[in-house]
């Protein structure tokens, strides 16, 4: 019988062993996806601070008219959102908490507000006591720019329980513990215990290796003193950090128990074969870590494949112009709202009119009139929502470069409507634009609009044409609806 057990033993540890290799990757997995929905916010939150840059009644000192529409962008984040505009001396020439900025005093982080006019780049704060809320925030800085030079900067803080919000939500069991570091180490999101936590440094296991390197897993010890198997990983957007760990118990307990019921079950097993013993051995050890394994692995196969993405788009537009990143990243951005969305949905398909309007969000907060939607509900497949959500973006984006969006007198209608052909049901949307500069064909078609026409054709089973009309371009997209969609 002994060596029976022995052997049923080893088995069993070298098991232990492969879950414990599994277990180091998966808080890698698990960081790299919160990290992956965290830059997807801060780009969102970036983009429409950049739209309300852009305003005439901000870049022309209108503060009263501004009002309404940073309230506007304040209703997508609850009461406890600021918006402050400061010039260069830090002195507070708007707050979305009072209008008597002349008993507000002056920001108390001064070093970001000069590099918002030296960089005349977005800036993102670490965690800091705010001097108006009287509360630790961070912010979001971005460059109000006229005539080439830097006016003012616009700055946000959002409320904290956003990214509190998100690392919940990522949560696998008790057993995991997650943070979000601003850039000195410092929580400014934690489960479990945020109340004692935020505010507080990363524990000196993990502090000691976050700066060394940008990504890696290592064993820690927690603020709580609990072992973690770790993974962490930084963000090349805002200089933060994610961070996911296991504890080391979670899975040194079923070794033990595993242990026990083999040498139990092997006296029994050694009467009817060594077989069936090896047999059972494996099933009994293996199968719950194996249950457990499968059901994670299909929850985060889409942020899992969303994480390689970013890690890609990073190591490829390392040397590429800021203008390319900036598309590229503005494609991704798109690509994650459409999984937010269907996320949300636990992945069962989206209705077309929250996709655009999703999309269109950031295009609707400076001026919503000048952007009408219509059309009936079409419910739609996830392959389905993903692909017209990435087209109506690069629409959307050339009309703000270039088309109706551009200056300040254009419109642009989006309507669409659901024919039955002898194909099939067929989803057709016209994209008209109407009031922006005079329009002449290009020279030569630009890689959006190739991404336009091949989606349409190769994804959607349609074609999608443009007409370049003196008065404003016109987008066709027509697509195929399956019984499945």
């Amino acid at each position: 019988m002994l060596p029976l057990i022995i052997f049923a033993a080893g088995i069993v540890f070298h098991n232990y062993q492969q879950d414990r290799q599994d277990a180091t990757q998966r808080v890698l997995d698990t960081a790299r996806s919160i990290r992956l929905l965290l830059d997807a916010e801060m780009q969102r939150m970036t983009g429409a601070l950049q739209v309300l840059a852009l305003t005439n009644s901000l870049r022309n000192g209108d503060f009263d008219n501004f009002r309404r529409i940073a309230f506007g962008f304040l209703d997508q984040y609850g009461k406890d959102g600021v918006v402050l505009v400061s010039d260069r001396r830090g002195r507070q020439l708007f707050s979305s908490l009072t209008t008597e900025t002349a008993s507000l005093p002056p920001r108390n982080n001064l070093d970001i507000v000069e590099k918002v006019f030296t960089t005349r780049q977005p800036v993102y704060s670490n965690l800091f006591f705010g001097a108006v809320k009287q509360s630790l925030i961070i912010t979001v800085e971005v460059p109000v720019i006229r005539d080439g030079e830097v006016i003012y900067d616009i700055s946000f803080s959002p409320p904290l329980e956003v990214f509190q919000a998100m690392i919940e939500k990522q949560r696998l069991s008790q057993d995991w513990t997650i943070s979000i570091f601003d850039g000195d180490g410092v929580n400014l999101a934690r489960v479990p215990n945020p109340q004692a936590t935020i505010g507080q440094r990363a524990s000196p296991s993990l502090y000691a290796e976050m700066f060394r390197s940008n990504e890696t897993t290592l064993p820690t010890v927690s603020l709580e003193g609990v072992a973690l198997i770790t993974g962490f990983t930084r963000s090349r957007i805002t200089g933060w950090t994610v961070a996911a760990g296991i504890a080391e118990s979670s899975l040194i307990a079923p070794l033990w128990r595993s242990l026990a019921i083999t040498s139990v079950i092997g006296g029994v097993l050694l009467l009817v074969g060594l077989g069936f013993a090896l047999r059972m051995a494996t099933t009994i050890a293996r199968g719950e870590a194996l249950h457990d394994l499968l059901i994670e692995e299909l929850n985060h196969r889409v942020k899992n494949t969303l994480a390689i993405l970013q890690s890609i788009t990073m190591q490829t537009f390392r040397n590429a112009s800021r203008a390319e990143r900036e598309t590229f990243e503005g494609r991704l951005g798109a690509l994650a709202e459409a999984h937010n969305l269907l996320s949300m949905a636990k992945w069962q398909g989206s209705d077309l009119q929250d996709v655009v309007a999703r999309v269109l969000q950031p295009f609707l907060l400076n001026a919503p009139e000048r952007i009408g939607v219509s059309g009936p509900r079409v419910p739609l497949s996830p392959r389905l929502a993903v692909v017209l959500s990435m087209i109506v973006h690069e629409i959307a984006t050339n009309a703000a470069k270039y088309g109706a969006l551009s200056n300040h007198a254009g419109t642009v209608a989006l309507d669409w409507e659901v024919r039955d052909e002898a194909s099939g049901r067929m989803l057709r949307m016209i994209w008209t634009e109407v009031g922006g500069p005079p329009v002449s064909p290009p020279l030569q078609r630009g890689f959006g609009s190739r991404l336009i026409e091949r989606s349409a054709r190769d994804q959607l089973g349609g074609e999608a044409k443009v007409d370049f009309r003196p008065e404003g371009v016109v987008y066709a997209v027509s697509c195929a609806l399956n019984d499945d969609d």
